[in-house]
Order: structure tokens, then sequence, then C-alpha cells
């Protein structure tokens, strides 16, 4: 369970991609941690950074850096996984906190990474899935994307789809109008 309730941390990850399968010998791993710290009390979002994470197995395909804007020599600047990871729990204290994310994948996405490196998972027992509260607080059949759940309720998409930092700061836009609308 979440020690601190005061902050909660939003995280989109991005991973390197490729139009179809990937090839033999890679795998999708993270090249992106995007945080965006938001404050439970006001709905305000604080800090929001990228981390940018070297990749192991796998290299920045032309359909990933079209998706992402981001590059192998960008990529390649960054710090290790083990090393992203030491930046959650040691400078965010993620395993204190709550943490949420725009749907399952960010999740799954560090559990299988952490366990094929031999990297202790960084962030604690509980995790906040925006997406499924927006679809069910909205009572939509269906959950829906980042861009479209902005729209619905009027949030300007800030920044650049599909790079962390920037849909870290959409998610917590997203969760922050949620928790500010509960309280009415």
């Amino acid at each position: 369970m979440a020690k601190r309730l005061d902050l909660i941390l939003v995280v989109d990850v991005e991973s390197t991609c490729w139009e179809g399968d990937p090839p033999r010998d890679q795998e999708n791993e993270i090249i992106e941690i995007g945080v965006c710290t938001l404050e439970v009390a006001s709905g305000r979002r604080r800090d929001r950074r990228s981390i940018l994470v070297r990749p192991e197995r796998s290299v920045v395909s032309p359909f990933c850096t079209s998706l992402t804007t981001l590059t192998q020599e960008q990529v390649d600047a960054g710090v290790s996984f083990k090393e992203a990871c030491a930046v959650l729990r040691g400078e965010l204290k993620a395993q204190d906190r709550l943490w949420a994310s725009y749907g399952d994948y960010d999740r799954r996405m560090f559990e299988r990474q952490c366990e094929a490196r031999g990297v202790p998972f960084p962030f604690g027992p509980s995790h906040l899935n925006v997406k499924s509260l927006f679809a069910v607080t909205y009572a939509l059949s269906r959950e829906i994307g980042m861009a479209e759940a902005l729209e619905r309720v009027g949030l300007p998409l800030v920044g650049t789809h599909h790079r962390g930092d920037d849909d870290a700061y959409n998610i917590a836009g997203l969760l922050a109008h949620l928790l500010l609308a509960a309280r009415r």
C-alpha cells in the first residue's frame, strides 16, 4: 500500500517499436520514462521529467523515431535501465507513492523488463490505471486513448504525443480533472 498520498507519480514509458513484429534478435524495451508529479490536494501538476534509457537488446527503428521523435543517438546518451529505476526509487520515492499510468502497458513493461534484467521493481504495489478509471467515470462502453480522453473533457494535448514526459503531463491533467470533479 502507498505510504505517501500527497503526490501521485504519473508515469508514461516509450519503448522500442517496429511497424510489425520485432526483428528476431530484438525485443521491445523501455527507452524513455516520463514522469509528472501530481499534487493530490490541489490537482496541480508539478515536476515533469524525461529519463532517457539506453536500450540493451534493440535499436530504435525508423518507425519508432517517426512515432516518438526519439533517435538512437538520443537514447544512446541515456542511462541504463538499472540507473533509471534507481532514480525512480531514490529521487522520486516511487516505492512509497501511488503511481499511475494510462493503461496497463507501462506497468507490464516495467514488470517484464525488471524481471528480465534482474532489476528491483522501482514502484510499490499501488498502481492506478487512469485509462480504466476514465472509462468507468464516464460510463463508457470501452476504454479510449489518451488524446480522445483529453478532447472529451476539453483539455489540450500539450507537447508531443508519444513522448514520455509530455504524455505523463497530459495524463496527470486527466487524472487531476477526475479527482477534482469527484470532489464537487
